[in-house]
């Protein structure tokens, strides 16, 4: 079904309040030149490292100079949200997951270019556009990236707040940067457009930037998530020819095969040969690791060809280290490296990618395995703890 257009003020989507001094809510337009209350919205929280996930009221301020606030329409659910409150990466609490999402402009602050009413898709990672890396065309390097929780609004209880990424996305509303926002044209079903932010650009930018895929090449994806399965569909877009997808879970199997994989293997001890069967006895051109363990990455390595290439997309814990043998690094003529973001532009990238989603030549609805209302966000987290399915995307409509 499609989703209707998005628009400033969809069914379901009343405007949000300003805080008044008793703390209760007063109908407020969205108009532009930014305004001079905070705004309670509702969003999902995490308290702590391995607390229980809650919708909570909590208050962001309204728009400063440069700034807008966006009415999410939908947001995914993405394992760097996960690895936020489970230890993998540090974090500060109370915090706001949420970072994959679209939505449209509901408020400006002075000086913004926006107009209200334009739909966007948020932007985890923009660049300054002046650091020696955003200079010489690695955007995706940028040094004023943001870090992993930033600080801003405070909670109904008077916490000072935490937002993932600076964005916050698993919210009613975000207030952030006008560059952390990206336009795209009207009428894309949200809960698709959403993941152009994360995982669509991440895993389309690992196979069409940073590996550069070529026609007739061999392919193995080790990892099928959201962003295994975007590079499934690149690699197959790219014209890969053997597209071996890899997980440990049988239940990725139709999944895999509906995102372009050519085969389905599971991650056991009979891998490496059962991939060089399928290669001529000589491994893929690339290997696409997008777990971001240790023990996945040495998978990918082994899985390669002599010359070829490994490309981990997936982020791990930084005390989880990869050891491999320095003759083998030498005999192989293996290339490791990572893809940062896909190694995109994503002001530049994600319209490319709207649009061939708006004419029907990028079809994401494989990556959506639900959708769920905010309430039901934590346990669409319980579900991609456990692996089970490819994106679950938060709707709030």
């Amino acid at each position: 079904m499609t989703d209707p257009e998005l628009s400033p003020a969809a069914p379901g989507h009343p405007e949000l309040s300003p805080v008044t001094p008793a703390g209760h809510a007063e109908p407020s337009p969205a108009a532009p030149g930014g305004g001079t209350e905070p705004v309670i919205v509702r969003a999902l929280v995490a308290r702590g490292s391995g607390a229980e996930l809650r919708v909570e009221r909590v208050r962001l301020p309204a728009p400063g100079p440069g700034e807008v606030r966006v009415t999410i329409r939908a947001a995914g659910v993405c394992h760097s949200d996960l690895s936020m409150v489970n230890g993998t990466l540090a974090a500060r609490f109370p915090l706001v997951l949420g970072h994959e999402a679209t939505g449209v402009v509901a408020e400006v602050g002075p000086g913004s270019q926006l107009t209200v009413g334009t739909p966007v898709v948020l932007n985890w990672a923009p660049a300054c556009r002046a650091c020696w890396w955003c200079r010489r065309g690695e955007p995706w390097l940028c040094a004023d990236t943001t870090a992993p929780t930033v600080p801003r609004g405070e909670t109904d209880d008077g916490v000072p707040l935490h937002l993932t990424l600076g964005l916050g996305a698993l919210a009613e509303a975000v207030v952030v940067p006008e560059r952390a926002v990206i336009p795209i044209p009207a009428g894309l079903p949200p809960e698709q457009a959403a993941l152009l932010g994360c995982a669509v650009l991440t895993g389309v930018g690992a196979v069409r930037n940073t590996a550069r895929v070529t026609p007739g090449e061999s392919v193995a994806v080790v990892g099928l998530g959201g962003v295994g399965l975007a590079v499934l569909s690149a690699a197959r877009r790219a014209g890969a020819t053997t597209i071996l997808a890899i997980d440990v879970a049988e239940a990725k199997r139709d999944l895999a095969l509906a995102a372009g994989a050519t085969d389905f293997l599971l991650s056991d001890d009979r891998l490496s040969k059962e991939v060089r069967a399928r290669t001529e006895s000589r491994g893929v051109d690339h290997a696409f690791e997008c777990v971001g363990r240790a023990a996945t990455i040495r998978a990918a390595w082994r899985l390669t060809r002599r010359g070829g290439a490994v490309t981990v997309v997936g982020m791990g814990a930084k005390d989880d280290m990869v050891s491999l043998g320095a003759l083998d690094i030498f005999h192989s003529a293996r290339t490791l490296r990572s893809s940062v973001y896909g190694s995109s532009d994503p002001d530049r990238e994600v319209p490319v990618l709207a649009a061939e989603l708006a004419d029907g030549t990028l079809d994401l609805g494989v990556l959506v395995s639900g959708t769920v209302p905010l309430d039901e966000a934590p346990a669409a987290f319980d579900r991609l703890a456990r692996g089970e399915g490819a994106r679950w995307v938060v709707t709030l409509d």
